[in-house]
């Protein structure tokens, strides 16, 4: 089946809309800065740049999907470093226990009571390496701070700092020694971005970038250019940015159809809705713009629905692919002039 073409957005001329709406500029340079200091060490991988920076100003959390040595671990690391924020990185095992990601109460002899020692997700960005390594059981204790910020153990609540953005990566083919994760985690994060091999142009790149430098020594040229303020900022102008009403609709009905498609066991939630329009309001103003097209609704939908519906077993067995039923399902509903 034909695939829908992925490239961005680019900037459209709506003078009347443009000149009197919010003044998105300072996203889209700002966009540009984590693009530009990624690119010293990512090469191509720039739709999965775009979703992570998209993700990273909407406020939401991303699954990087992909086969081991693509760059899921290190795109991650170069995201964290190109953010003037604390940085954590947990390493999911099937031995790891609930509280040593969130943390733990000790107790303390001198004062004979009892301190809460705070865990790796206590930071502004975590990345969580190979995810679906851990048990549900700690997976679970990511589900309250994915999704309210904060942390509940005995009783006492512990909010997080903003940014709180969580990467997490999973190998899709070495699955000895791994749990599927639950629809209730999926459903938490914003994006899940499948990344492919580079193509042979890319990967001549990468030799000749890393020829002379086989410590990866260029990795420590990525310099921190935005602030929390920055991104807080980001996430304020694009909340402004202009959407009309029969595209609200039309998000609307495609993620209304995938509950009614053949296709699909399983449909997306209404937060799968927020999420599209939330991250197509990022991606007019990362472009330039500070209204919406159909072309940002298309551009968000596959990384956001695709983690959230499930094919029935019969389309599984016949080697459908929910990139398949998503593209369908886009074609199917006509788009707003």
């Amino acid at each position: 089946m034909e695939e829908l073409n992925e490239q961005q957005p680019q900037p459209e001329e709506t003078p009347e809309i443009q000149h009197h709406g919010v003044d998105v500029s300072p996203v889209q340079a700002r966009a540009e800065r984590i693009r530009q200091e990624m690119g010293k060490v990512i090469v191509g991988q720039d739709d999965m740049l775009d979703l992570m920076i998209t993700a990273l100003f909407a406020g939401g959390h991303v699954l990087l999907e992909g086969v081991p040595g693509i760059a899921k671990t290190l795109a991650a690391k170069m995201l964290a470093q190109s953010v003037d924020a604390a940085f954590s990185r947990i390493q999911f095992t099937p031995d790891l226990m609930p509280a040593d990601v969130v943390g733990t109460p000790v107790y303390n002899m001198k004062t004979s009571e009892f301190n809460f020692k705070s865990g790796p997700v206590f930071s502004n960005i975590i990345l969580i390496d190979e995810i679906n390594r851990a048990p549900a059981k700690t997976q679970s204790a990511l589900f309250e701070v994915m999704e309210e910020l904060q942390v509940t153990v005995d009783g006492h609540t512990y909010k997080m700092s903003e940014p709180f953005f969580v990467l997490a990566t999973q190998n899709p083919i070495e699955q000895e020694g791994t749990y599927k994760l639950p629809e209730a985690q999926l459903d938490r994060f914003l994006f899940k971005i499948v990344m492919k091999y580079p193509e042979l142009s890319e990967e001549q790149q990468i030799l000749r970038r890393f020829v002379n430098d086989f410590s990866g020594e260029i990795r420590k040229t990525v310099s921190s250019v935005l602030s929390p303020a920055d991104i807080a900022d980001c996430r304020k102008r694009a909340e402004q940015v202009f959407i009309r009403e029969e595209l609200l609709d039309y998000i609307a009905a495609v993620v209304h159809h995938t509950r009614e498609d053949a296709d699909l066991y399983l449909g997306a939630s209404p937060r799968a809705s927020l999420a599209i329009m939330k991250t197509a309001k990022v991606v007019a103003a990362m472009a330039g713009r500070n209204f919406v097209t159909p072309d940002d609704i298309r551009y968000v939908s596959y990384p956001v629905l695709n983690h959230r519906v499930i094919l029935t077993p019969e389309r599984e067995m016949e080697g459908y692919t929910t990139r398949e039923v998503i593209d369908s399902i886009l074609k199917k509903i006509e788009v707003p002039r």
